[in-house]
């Protein structure tokens, strides 16, 4: 296969070029600014297309094994491809929960089935209960690239620290849902002048606050590689800020809906505005996108979490938390943070590439010769609409809303995943 007159760009490299890539099987042979085809060749013409790196999503649920009505690890594919994303890593709140071997290697051997590169995390404590430590040593070994509890809270802090010491010792991420349950009522709403006019009283961002301040000083004195995950207030981000400047190592995500949206969606969009941390404030988003802007924050995640028509469908107190974001990411970026100005195309690639490929010590996110012929081609200004979905769920409250960013193709292993 080549790809013929794109604009490549590689964060990894910071560069940008006029060319061709020579791809055979599923590594990148030759890049130059002009490569003649074989009559054998496929050749894909990129002109107009930006080739970047296949995305990389460090945060989603597949929902496989134990909710496969919302989702499965097929459908979470073909969502991903649609969505450039040609990497993913999957959170471990499955049910069975991934804390055990057994479970671990079923996960990722029905993955090697998909048009996709599939990477599981394991959780943090036995049955996501927060008490006991799972074997993350033999669950490394199992093929676990990272640990986590994400959705709940680990609300014993020399638990927490005892499990960012092993983390550490197994050189892998250990990532954190930060929300203090004894501050909310009813979760994935903020608390604030909206909730109030909803007649709720929900999530104070003091919820996430007091949490992330004790794990930066928790990430600080472990030397962990702490993920801070889908941050949502902007005192969150000063703290992450003044850690990360003491030398802690630390990673945040922010997800498309935290730096698009604000609390005010709810008014729009009831319960497909509803997610755990919920949107907040128009001072909060603005702080976000400060963190992307000078790096604090390092990561863009969308937390893709598939719930049914059903569910979303129950009052607004008594809906699941969260939302779709696989196949609507990069175009979120572009709409939402670099053509504002926020972002350079470089920068949002950058956290969304070569950053989660380097937290995660993955050979991905980046267009050299020898390297995974995985891409992204799109169209920057040309826009469209999201009406329907390869995920078997369509909780996203961007269904209807133009955005730019048109995906044309998506490759993985050098095979076109998704085709416009």
């Amino acid at each position: 296969m080549i790809i013929k007159n794109g604009t490549i760009m590689n964060p990894a490299t910071q560069t940008i070029i006029s060319g061709d890539i020579l791809i055979e099987d599923d590594k990148i042979i030759k890049i130059a600014k002009s490569i003649t085809p074989s009559e054998s060749e496929e050749v894909i013409d990129a002109s107009g297309l930006v080739i970047a790196p296949g995305l990389i999503d460090t945060h989603i649920h597949f929902r496989d094994p134990g909710f496969t009505y919302k989702e499965d690890i097929h459908t979470g594919s073909l969502s991903a491809a649609h969505g450039g994303v040609t990497t993913v890593i999957c959170m471990a709140n499955t049910s069975p929960t991934v804390d055990n071997v057994p479970v671990l290697e079923d996960i990722l051997q029905r993955a090697k089935a998909e048009d996709i590169r599939i990477y599981q995390a394991a959780s943090i404590s036995h049955s996501l209960k927060g008490e006991t430590l799972t074997d993350m040593k033999a669950l490394k070994e199992a093929g676990a690239c990272g640990f986590t509890d994400d959705g709940i809270p680990l609300k014993n802090a020399a638990f927490c620290y005892k499990a960012m010491e092993e983390a550490a010792s197994l050189n892998v991420p250990i990532s954190l849902h930060e929300e203090d349950p004894a501050f909310i009522t009813n979760n994935g709403i903020n608390h604030g002048d909206v909730s109030e006019k909803l007649g709720v009283y929900g999530s104070p961002s003091i919820a996430e606050e007091s949490l992330v301040a004790r794990d930066c000083m928790l990430a600080l004195r472990s030397g962990a590689d702490v993920v801070i995950q889908h941050i949502s207030s902007g005192r969150s981000v000063e703290l992450i800020r003044m850690f990360k400047a003491q030398g802690a190592k630390l990673h945040a995500e922010a997800t498309p809906h935290h730096f698009t949206l604000t609390d005010e969606a709810l008014l729009e969009h009831g319960t497909l505005a509803k997610m755990n941390p919920p949107l907040r404030t128009e001072a909060d988003r603005l702080a976000i996108i400060e963190g992307l802007k000078d790096g604090t924050i390092d990561l863009i995640a969308t937390d893709h979490a598939p719930h049914s028509a059903e569910e979303k469908a129950k009052p607004l107190t008594e809906a699941p938390s969260g939302i779709i974001g696989l196949e609507t990411s990069l175009s979120l970026g572009i709409t939402s943070l670099v053509r504002p100005g926020h972002l350079t195309m470089m920068e949002l690639l950058e956290k969304m590439t070569i950053n989660p490929a380097k937290l995660y010590h993955l050979p991905y996110g980046t267009i050299e010769e020898g390297a995974a012929a995985d891409f992204v081609l799109f169209n920057p200004d040309e826009t469209w609409i999201p009406t329907e979905y390869a995920s078997k769920s369509s909780n996203s409250p961007f269904t209807g809303k133009e955005l730019y960013g048109k995906i044309k193709y998506t490759i993985c292993r050098g095979k076109i995943v998704y085709q416009d």
